[in-house]
């Protein structure tokens, strides 16, 4: 799975889960940060969230990283999302449109949406995604320049229990299915163009994901733990990842996060990955 695949789960989620007090007002969140790994990829992104009313958000994120590739010019990838919240008590929706890719090589367009139940100490909700994929590839060894598209469909569900005041348990699934099958021999072209990082396009073309996520909090500061696994859907290699995140304040309207990772990839190998972001809060 893609940087871009994984920012909601890696960023807005630990946004979302420290922002109450300024969501509860209506304010404001502003946060943005990069991340490194040693496969040679950066990325950057900004993220944010608005509260229109007490219970409906706007949240919205832009992000880009590049990676060097041994055959080519650098590829350069975005990430644009915009998306809106509404908690009817205790039921609420979601939905969002992002875009993702890279101009030259795989771009997709993806719709989503979220019914999900709220109680003081467990969520549960239904997810479902859909994403249009166009390619542009050029040659390859003995494979010809080739342009086409694909759609997939994923449907999930996510689920978050407190345990204590001060440590909470997340675990969240998605399973997608695709119009073709991007395993035929005729895609080793794709594989062969975007599997050499976690940061690569392959990685948001998945058969299924899944994670599971440990909140503590200790005083002020929050550490959160995350594992997950996910399996490709052009070559069925399969990916766990561990990460680790510290998120401390910077006086009473700020946070600073960091988070260090490790990837265990069939695809581009072992990775570590390591990331820093800002928040700043505000409103009424």
């Amino acid at each position: 799975m893609s940087w871009f695949e994984t920012l909601a789960c890696r960023v807005l989620l630990p946004l979302l889960l420290v922002a109450g007090n300024a969501q509860a007002g209506g304010g404001y969140i502003l946060g943005g940060g990069f991340e490194g790994d040693s496969a040679d990829g950066l990325g950057a992104s900004l993220i944010g969230e608005i509260g229109i009313t007490e219970k409906t958000w706007i949240s919205g994120a832009l992000a880009r990283n590049t990676l060097d590739l041994p055959f080519r010019e650098d590829l350069e990838t975005w990430y644009a999302d915009l998306g809106i919240d509404h908690w009817f008590e205790p039921m609420g929706i979601r939905a969002g449109l992002a875009y993702w890719g890279d101009e030259d090589s795989l771009e997709s367009m993806d719709w989503r949406a979220s019914v999900y139940w709220r109680l003081n100490r467990f969520s549960i909700a239904g997810d479902y995604e859909a994403r249009d994929f166009s390619f542009d590839l050029s040659t390859v060894d003995l494979f010809p320049a080739r342009r086409g598209g694909f759609d997939a469909e994923g449907v999930g569900l996510t689920t978050r229990f407190e345990l204590t005041d001060s440590v909470s348990l997340g675990l969240s699934g998605m399973d997608y299915d695709y119009d073709v099958n991007l395993r035929l021999d005729s895609s080793r072209g794709l594989l062969e163009l975007l599997s050499f990082s976690r940061l690569s396009l392959i990685n948001s073309l998945v058969d299924y994901r899944a994670y599971a996520t440990l909140d503590v909090k200790a005083g002020k500061r929050s550490w959160q733990f995350d594992l997950g696994t996910w399996e490709g859907e052009v070559d069925g290699g399969t990916t766990r990842s561990a990460t680790v995140r510290l998120l401390n304040p910077l006086g009473e309207n700020a946070d600073v996060e960091f988070s260090l990772g490790l990837d265990d990839s069939e695809i581009y190998g072992t990775v570590t990955f390591f990331s820093v972001f800002l928040y700043f809060y505000g409103g009424s």
